[in-house]
């Protein structure tokens, strides 16, 4: 079996499916085609969040041994829509939109490539992604399909989770929303990718597909209009090739919701 058969069975069946096939010798790096990374940041108190927003919470309901004499532990979690990696559904910026149940699964696997821009980001923490880095890109790997996945590497990743390093300040509370500075997509981008390449999605390995000193959020509202889904703080895209990737993001199915926590890996063909 090859990747693009999961487009064609529910995504419940697929992960019902690899215990069994891995007792039957074949491996899920076997079954999916290639090797298996992991693009996303765990969860926990470190986990980077937006500067007005509280971040994740776990507390624990039961951890140890029972009256019963067998192990059990049981907890329970708060947490924004929005922080750590994380969807930005279109419902996020664009009303009367996809909420993140209404994203159709075909959406959220597929193909994608890797446009790196991190020796400029590297330089300049507040490089906006220009029209001209993707046709270089283009240029060198070929034009970009229709539905394609484009994720966009900063190197910012490599912070994680420094907050001061990955979002240009380390303080909290709306004071500090206009002290951020990290790298995004222009807007110009977005409208390029959107109408010219019609892409399926677009994801960053940054806190907002915007850049830290947007004040109006175009590139969110110029994607989202067009029911182009957001992937944020992303991790790992390092390893990835610039072409031939597969993605599959799977955010939590939160009814009405505007995002979600994700959890997003990539598969590198053999």
């Amino acid at each position: 079996m090859r990747f693009l058969g999961l487009k064609r069975i529910g995504v419940g069946l697929v992960i019902g499916l690899l215990p069994g096939l891995t007792a039957l010798g074949e491996s899920p790096q076997d079954w999916l085609g290639g090797q298996i990374v992991d693009l996303t940041h765990a969860f926990d108190e470190q986990s980077i969040y937006w500067p007005t927003e509280d971040g994740f919470k776990k507390h624990t309901e039961f951890e140890g041994f029972n009256e019963k004499g067998y192990f059990y532990s049981a907890y329970t979690m708060e947490a924004a829509e929005h922080g750590g990696t994380h969807i930005d559904a279109p419902k996020h910026f664009a009303q009367g939109k996809w909420a993140t149940d209404e994203i159709p699964l075909e959406r959220l696997i597929g193909e994608a490539l890797v446009i790196d821009v991190s020796e400029k980001s590297t330089s300049d923490r507040d490089y906006q992604i220009l029209p001209v880095d993707v046709m270089e890109w283009e240029a060198l790997h070929g034009e970009i399909r229709p539905g394609a996945i484009v994720l966009f590497r900063t190197g910012y990743a490599d912070h994680w989770p420094d907050r001061k390093r990955y979002m240009g300040t380390a303080d909290l509370g709306a004071e500090a929303v206009s002290q951020l500075h990290f790298p995004g997509i222009h807007p110009e981008t977005a409208n390029w990718l959107a109408n010219q390449r019609n892409v399926g999605a677009v994801g960053i390995d940054t806190a907002s597909i915007d850049y830290g000193q947007s004040t109006l959020f175009m590139t969110h509202r110029i994607l989202f209009e067009k029911n182009i889904l957001g992937f944020e703080n992303l991790a790992n895209l390092e390893g990835l090739p610039a072409r031939g990737v597969k993605v599959i993001a799977l955010p939590m199915k939160i009814r009405g919701g505007s995002g979600g926590p994700l959890r997003i890996i990539a598969v590198i063909p053999d």
